[in-house]
């Protein structure tokens, strides 16, 4: 892998609480959203038909978005409009009774372009079975940052940022109306192994490496920031080329891993470097 030439920033002039402040802030924000869709809405963020169970269909009409719903005797929860094409949305229901559904898109003469569903029970199964992997990843991340750095300031700079590249684009899918599915659980999942492995990195340069607290620092940006920026780089083609085909499955999973990388950056190199540094030069000479 080629290293980028990252410009080196010039740490010294800012303190740890202006580093930590920026990110921690985004976090409280992302936070506040969070909360404020619980209260509205009863969960986190809006599950979609693959947890909550209904059906999903996938139709080109040149029926006014605002009347689609009119079209069926059903209850419709959503239409949306799709990037992939003209005058193609994605209309999900409550019922799962597919012929039905079917025969009523024929008769309003939308063409079908795919027709799923999913019964309520099985989705609720499968939102428990993803939400309990999620939070087993992450507490088996946890641990092993730990038992691999044995200190208590270190470690927690590894969790916090993991935490945060998680909270910030969940926030962000809440915004942009992208729906917990099981391709977004699993962008989340991703995220928490490319989080770990640009704060581990860091983290070894500045503990574990010779060299001063800079130098160390800078040797890591070059490697961590090409692994992300390249990273980044490959999901923003996979996301456009995704959209352009009207794969929406890679089409969100990439638009979750751009944001978490996006946000990785920012809380590797701002929030866990001030914490590293008040931790070498402050915390551990008390």
């Amino acid at each position: 892998m080629v290293e980028l030439q990252v410009p080196e920033v010039d740490y010294t002039r800012y303190s740890n609480r202006q580093l930590a402040s920026v990110p921690l802030a985004v976090l409280t924000l992302a936070l506040l959203v969070i909360a404020g869709w619980y209260v509205t809405t009863g969960a986190p963020v809006s599950p979609g038909t693959e947890f909550t169970g209904g059906t999903e269909m996938r139709i080109q009409t040149d029926t006014p978005q605002s009347q689609i719903d009119a079209q069926f005797d059903a209850e419709v929860t959503s239409v949306t409009a799709t990037q992939s094409g003209t005058n193609t949305y994605i209309v999900e229901f409550q019922s799962t009774n597919t012929d039905a559904l079917r025969a009523q898109a024929n008769q309003a003469g939308f063409e079908i372009l795919s027709l799923q569903s999913t019964s309520a029970s099985f989705g609720g199964n499968s939102q428990q079975l993803a939400l309990y992997g999620l939070a087993a990843a992450f507490v088996g991340m946890s641990l092993l940052v730990f038992a691999m750095f044995r200190t208590f300031v270190p470690s927690v700079a590894v969790v916090v940022s993991a935490f945060s590249d998680i909270v910030i684009p969940v926030a962000l899918m809440n915004v942009l109306g992208i729906k917990l599915s099981l391709g977004t659980v699993a962008a989340l999942l991703m995220l928490i192994g490319y989080s770990v492995d640009s704060d581990i990195l860091l983290n070894n340069h500045i503990l574990r490496r010779s060299g001063g607290f800079y130098e160390s620092t800078y040797r890591a940006m070059r490697t961590g920031v090409t692994m992300t920026l390249t990273s980044i780089s490959a999901m923003s083609v996979m996301t456009l080329v995704a959209a352009f085909y009207g794969i929406d499955l890679l089409t969100a999973i990439g638009v979750v891993l751009v944001m978490g990388l996006a946000t990785d950056l920012m809380n590797t190199y701002m929030l866990n470097l001030s914490l590293l540094r008040w931790y070498k030069y402050e915390g551990v000479a008390r």
